[in-house]
């Protein structure tokens, strides 16, 4: 067993250096929360769903799959970015909780720090789970976790947009039918299509698409293939087939110029399916093309849910049933419903849309999509995202052409 022994416990300066590497804000440490000193009946979860209070449906699993172990849980809930770096830090402290459930890209840095132990270890089964989603969860021939479940992008249209100014969606195959689409869009007065090219991560999760739909590798920025897919990009803006906002829209915001039902596409994930129903559109959503056909892989977001090492070894048999009856074929259902989140496995994505056929096109996106630290990136990804998300800002500002961008990102990767 991969015992976490203080005296192996990474340096504050090596956890500092991969935070920074993760993109989370250094914070005090706090309190903590873990297990040293705790009671041995009582396990600690960490999660990022502070939406989700005390009495709702994902703090009653919680509690149910404690008391199928027979212990009591604390759960505690961070935003995303501080539970990454409040994970770090307990774990230089040995204060590590017993569950963790990050953000996917996230799971290579704590793995790298020594903060988790693997599969092999803590035995829990990925068998069922689709392989491309549990390669998020993979380093070094190590797999970390188990998925909780999965979101990732689709273009969502407005039916009654299209139909106004002439479009059959079914004619959009490729990006050049996509952009003759826009340009048709733009022609009877409409507006085309928005998407969130922030200069962040969530810009970055957005290109990755068009990116890998071009047959660009991250190891790569600078390739022909990815300058193509920045161009079409800038070429949406330039054109005005695309707004200027999109180097500011989150894509919170950029949802919401979606249902001005003004335009008649956005890049948007699986989360905003309420939302749309709620804004009364009349809408589709189709894969996000391939540039020459065929259905690009999207990144995949969605949790992992992960067992860090303790000093008291003894306590990942508990951690074990936790994990395992949380990632269940029926609490699975039940939780990525509530998160409306894709199943990772191929067994409740079927139940999921034999309960809901609007989820059909999300599977079909989810089957097809890849991790961002898939590839063996790792720790590697975060810094070449950032160099991506400037490159993206540098191009559709006007500040440096795709080409330059590209090569100044890919020299900065280096």
């Amino acid at each position: 067993m991969n015992s976490f022994s203080r005296r192996h416990r990474p340096t504050a300066a090596v956890l500092i250096s991969l935070a920074v590497a993760a993109g989370v804000t250094a914070c005090g440490s706090g309190s903590g929360g873990g297990t040293e000193g705790a009671d041995s009946g009582t396990y600690t979860v960490w999660d990022p769903y502070p939406q989700f209070a005390k009495g709702s449906a994902w703090t009653n699993l919680l509690d149910k799959c404690g008391t199928a172990a027979g212990v009591k849980i604390k759960r505690t809930a961070f935003d995303t970015s501080d539970l990454t770096n409040k994970a770090l830090l307990a774990a230089q402290q040995g204060n590590s909780a017993d569950l963790l459930i990050v953000d996917n890209p996230v799971v290579s840095t704590l793995a790298e720090a020594g903060v988790l132990t693997t599969t092999d270890d803590n035995k829990l089964d990925t068998s069922k789970i689709d392989p491309n989603l549990l390669a998020a969860g993979q380093s070094g021939g190590k797999t970390y976790g188990t998925p909780i479940g999965a979101n990732t992008l689709a273009l969502y249209y407005n039916k009654k947009v299209l139909k106004e100014a002439g479009v059959d969606v079914a004619s959009v195959k490729d990006w050049a039918s996509l952009t003759a689409a826009l340009e048709k869009v733009k022609k009877a007065g409409k507006k085309g299509i928005t998407f969130s090219a922030i200069g962040t991560e969530e810009g970055s999760f957005q290109f990755l698409p068009w990116f890998w739909g071009s047959g660009a590798k991250l190891t790569r920025l600078d390739s022909a293939q990815g300058e193509s897919a920045l161009s079409l990009w800038k070429g949406w803006v330039k054109s005005g087939v695309a707004p200027n906002s999109v180097l500011n829209n989150t894509q919170t915001t950029s949802w919401q110029e979606f249902t001005t039902g003004e335009y008649a596409f956005a890049e948007n994930g699986t989360w905003q399916l309420a939302g749309a129903k709620k804004a009364g559109l009349d809408y589709g959503v189709l894969p996000i093309p391939g540039a020459s056909g065929g259905s690009a892989a999207a990144p995949t977001g969605g949790e992992f849910v992960t067992l860090p090492a303790q000093d008291d070894t003894g306590r990942y048999t508990t951690s074990q049933k936790l994990a395992t009856c949380l990632t269940s074929t029926q609490n699975l259902y039940d939780t990525d419903t509530t998160l409306s989140y894709v199943a990772p496995t191929t067994e409740v994505q079927d139940k999921q849309v034999a309960a809901n056929a609007e989820l059909k096109p999300w599977v079909a996106a989810v089957r097809t999509a890849k991790g961002r630290t898939s590839d063996d990136l790792g720790t590697k990804y975060p810094k070449i995202s950032e160099q991506m998300w400037k490159a993206v800002q540098s191009a559709l500002s006007g500040s440096k052409s795709p080409k330059d961008a590209l090569t100044d990102a890919q020299s900065a990767v280096k």
